[in-house]
């Protein structure tokens, strides 16, 4: 295993893939040159260390591009992070449209045993999922689908409950946005049959919801409304019963993996991500949409500093200017609540070796590999091109596995440096940066990108998560569902009465 990676030819740092300690020499070749530079002081793994003298006010550069400015002259060999660099970046920017040719390929295509649906829908998962409309139904929800387990058969696997806080008391976009996410979810493939369970007197009560259900199976859909009935667990298992006998039906049958749409997401990101786990789902990316599947990236505040990357890939100037509303309406998004629209690495991320917003983003966006944009998604609207899509919608964890979810994914691929157990309404794979991750955490993490930073190979490590995710599509079990994790959460931006 090396002990430091310089990723772009163009960088004035090196990072860290271990621990460097003081008076550690490196080789290197800085501007053409082979040199060797000493570590001034201990440099800690994933973290980053100066290649040559940085002035005072001087990018600081990785991937190839500008990470923030010295915030003081930087010595070659010292150590980079917050205490000697600062982003570079401002509010909002006026961009053009610099359109690259972007890498296309297609390689034959492949099969997984997935879920027919009449509509002509394709599920990975065949479960019954029981959708709260409002949050004053939560326990009750939880109650039916624990005593609803009882009666699974056939291909049906689990009842799944998936409690929120939301559905009243919210004003405008807020409440639209809940009724949105809630209707995309019961007409998710991955769920064989869904019970609605309202309250009755709640803002997005069933007959307010059902508009946005559009045409729906009622074999697949029921509704149950609490107030109305006497006893409503009682009531909501018998027509699981049915719901059951309904989704018992269906069988896997071999599907092309051209209809697979995967989001992508990290969280809990550490030096490392940019380099292992992220570019690798980006290849993965690039992989699945030449057989012509279909990838969606999110967490829209993780784009700040990257986004020229992403707007240059858009395949024509209509998403461009989608592209840049897309990162501009969440700039004023942050503006609107008074808070700086830079200030994104976590407690963990810096630990980790995340410096600044663009260090962080520039990692994140590796996820999305070198296909062209095809689809810009406002928040809670479900994927109509097949390719790469941009999602609204923020960096938070749970809120944007859920919302990646609705927009239409059967599974999420999640990396991560710092580990976490957290699920989905979708299967979420979680990919480890990092071996020792892996290995702690083994009941959390599904993959381990962590042998690129060791002796591993990124086609040979692309082509096995690929052939992971198929096995996941084809009923293989993550960590989290194994564990009976399963989370939503809603996007809340606006007021509560």
């Amino acid at each position: 295993m090396q002990d430091f990676i310089k990723i772009n030819e163009n960088d004035n740092v090196a990072v860290a893939l271990k621990e460097l300690p003081k008076g550690t020499a490196v080789k290197v070749t800085v501007q053409g040159e082979e040199t060797c530079v000493t570590a001034l002081e201990d440099i800690p793994a994933g973290h980053k260390m100066a290649l040559c003298h940085i002035p005072a006010g001087a990018p600081v550069i990785k991937y190839g591009c500008p990470i923030g400015n010295a915030r003081e002259d930087i010595s070659a060999g010292s150590w980079i992070h917050v205490h000697n660099v600062k982003t570079g970046l401002g509010d909002l920017l006026e961009y053009t449209y610099q359109p690259v040719e972007p890498k296309q390929q297609t390689t034959p295509d492949v099969t997984f045993p997935g879920f027919v649906r009449p509509d002509g829908k394709v599920g990975v998962r065949n479960d019954i999922w029981v959708i709260p409309t409002v949050g004053c139904v939560n326990n009750v929800a939880t109650a039916i689908a624990r005593q609803a387990n009882a009666f699974v058969k056939g291909t049906v696997e689990e009842v799944i409950a998936f409690p929120h806080p939301y559905g009243c008391s919210q004003m405008g976009d807020d409440q639209e946005n809940t009724r949105k996410i809630l209707a995309d979810l019961i007409g998710h493939p991955n769920a064989g049959g869904v019970l609605v369970l309202g309250l009755g007197c709640e803002n997005s009560n069933i007959d307010v919801l059902k508009p946005y259900l559009g045409d729906y199976d009622e074999n697949r859909v029921k509704f149950l409304v609490c107030q109305e009935v006497e006893d409503e667990i009682a009531q909501a298992v018998e027509l699981i019963k049915g719901l059951i006998d309904y989704a018992a039906g269906f069988e896997r049958v071999p599907v092309s993996a051209s209809r697979l749409v995967i989001g992508m997401k990290c969280g809990g990101s550490d030096g490392l991500s940019g380099i292992t786990a992220n570019p690798l789902v980006g290849r993965f990316s690039d992989l699945l949409i030449s057989k012509g599947g279909t990838t969606i990236l999110t967490e829209v505040p993780e784009m700040f500093g990257a986004e020229t990357l992403l707007m240059n890939r858009c395949a024509t100037p209509e998403l461009f200017e989608q592209t840049v509303a897309l990162i501009n309406d969440f700039k004023n998004y942050f503006k609107s609540y008074n808070q700086t629209i830079y200030e994104n690495p976590s407690p963990g991320n810096k630990k980790g070796g995340i410096s600044t917003l663009e260090d962080k983003s520039l990692g994140c966006t590796q996820k999305s590999g070198s296909a062209p944009v095809q689809g810009v998604l406002q928040y809670g609207e479900t994927v109509k091109t097949r390719g790469l899509n941009l999602l609204s919608a923020p960096g938070n964890d749970l809120v944007a596995a859920t919302a990646l979810a609705a927009a239409g994914a059967h599974i999420v691929l999640f990396t991560t440096g710092r580990g976490t157990p957290f699920a989905s309404p979708v299967p979420t794979m979680k990919i480890s940066t990092n071996s020792a991750l892996a290995g702690k955490k083994s009941n959390w993490i599904d993959f381990n990108a962590g042998v690129l930073a060791e002796d591993g190979d990124f086609e040979a490590e692309t082509q096995k998560l690929f052939d992971e995710v198929i096995a996941v599509a084809s009923g293989k079990k993550v960590c989290s569902e194994a564990a009976g994790f399963h989370d939503m959460a809603i996007f809340k931006q606006g007021v509560t009465l």
